[in-house]
This record gives C-alpha cells, structure tokens and sequence, in this order.
C-alpha cells in the first residue's frame, strides 16, 4: 500500500499526462520500490515510463516536463523519475533503449535553469531502460492505456544483466561509500542471475541471507536495517569489501 498522498500525485500525474499528450499516449506503467512492495516516502522515488505512439514536438515535451516537475515538487525524497518512449522500441525490444524525453530530481535544476537546452539534449539511448522494462513486465502496474503484455516485449536476459552491470561492477571499490545500497543490489543482482527473479532490495536481503553464506548474514542484516528503518550502522567494510568480491565473482560466473 502507497501513502494516500503518493496515491493521489500518482492519479494526478496521469490525468495530466491524458490532458498533455492526448491520443498519442500509449499508456503509464508504474515500476520500482513503488510496485515492489518497499516504497519509503523518506528515500524512495515514484518510478514511471510513459509509452507514446509517435514523437513528441517540443512545445509538447516543454508542457509536459513543466507539469513533471510540478509534481516532483509534490512528490516523495527523490520525486519522480521518469522517461517517455515509443511504442515501436517497446516491441519489438530495441537495446540499447532510445527515449524521447526523461527526467530526475539530477536534472532539475538544469531544466530549470535552461530548458530549452534541456529538451534539445535529453534525448537519446538509454540502457537503464532494459532494466525498467523488465521490472513492468514482472512485476509493474498500468496507471492506464494499453496492457503491459501488449505494449512491452520481454528484455532479453543479456540485455538486462548488461544494463545493469555498470551499476555493481565496481562494488568491491565503491562498497564502503555506499555500502547498504550496494550490498542489497548486489544481492538482488545474484538472484536474478541464478534463479530469474526480479526483486526488490528488501526481497534481496531476504534471498541472500537463505542462500549465501553465514559470514555475510551480519552485514546484508545492517544494511536491511538501515534500508527498512533509517538505521544508522557502523559497517564492517572489510567484511563488505570481501561480500562484494564474492558476490561480483558469483555473478561473472
């Protein structure tokens, strides 16, 4: 269940996204913490993909980024995160993924400051978006338009593991700058790789303390605290630098 006040921007966006883009828009898939059963108001973002059927003008991209952060503005700690693409990427799937338009909480103040620049640049491929895709095909939400089964091809598995590969493949270096994240990522990452399931950082905290070794359970426990409750922990970096090698070679193999 969404906080009541998340619930209704999420309605608003969409009824707003419906006034923008009219019969071009597809549909409005909800995917990440919000549809996986982990969202947290103090750390999460609201997570979506707008699909359309043709492109969009750029008076076009401008209305609709300004009413986007207006509701970011609304939003949870790290507001909305979302892209639009066309219909035809979706299927059959194009990797890496084109986009029209995206939007982040890191991008705001740039599109505040220059937006016309910012429509003009942000614009092109994506390969986080076989990463999304594959979230809405398991386990996402349509907030309206077409069903997801009709509207998104499945990911091919080397396309998703590569699109999220950058984001672990320097963990045994990263790990003691962003130890909570990495450690459950990492571990939801396994998951995938050894049994094809798509989870969240609480469900892959979970499957890694039944299925990796008992030195490691200490640690995956600190950082599901700090994720679940805003703990703060005194991590055993070692003990988190030794976990990530672990995992990475697990995972290349």
């Amino acid at each position: 269940m969404l906080p009541k006040e998340t619930e209704n921007l999420i309605n608003e966006f969409t009824e707003k996204s419906k006034d923008i883009l009219g019969d071009n828009l597809v549909g409005i898939y909800l995917h990440g913490s919000a549809v996986m059963g982990c969202f947290n108001p103090g750390k999460s973002d609201i997570d979506l993909i707008i699909v359309v059927n043709n492109p969009m003008t750029d008076k076009v991209k401008k209305e609709y980024l300004d009413m986007v952060v207006k509701y970011n503005e609304q939003g949870p700690a790290k507001g909305i995160e979302m892209s639009v693409v066309l219909k035809k990427v979706c299927n059959p799937f194009v990797y890496p993924t084109p986009f029209e338009t995206h939007f982040s909480v890191g991008h705001l103040n740039w599109y505040k400051e220059k937006p016309d620049e910012y429509i003009k640049a942000m614009k092109g491929e994506d390969t986080d978006l076989a990463a999304h895709f594959t979230i809405i095909n398991k386990r996402g939400k349509c907030l309206y338009g077409a069903p997801i089964k009709e509207v998104f091809a499945e990911v091919p598995s080397k396309d998703y593991m590569d699109s999220i590969w950058d984001d672990i493949a320097e963990a045994p270096e990263d790990i003691a700058d962003n130890t909570m994240y990495l450690t459950l990522n990492l571990a939801r990452v396994l998951a995938y790789k050894k049994e094809g399931l798509v989870l969240s950082k609480k469900e892959g905290g979970e499957w890694a303390i039944n299925n990796l070794p008992q030195e490691f359970h200490s640690l995956i426990t600190d950082a599901m605290r700090e994720y679940e409750e805003s703990a703060e922990i005194d991590y055993d970096i070692e003990l988190a630098k030794r976990y990530a090698e672990y995992l990475i070679n697990e995972i290349r193999g």
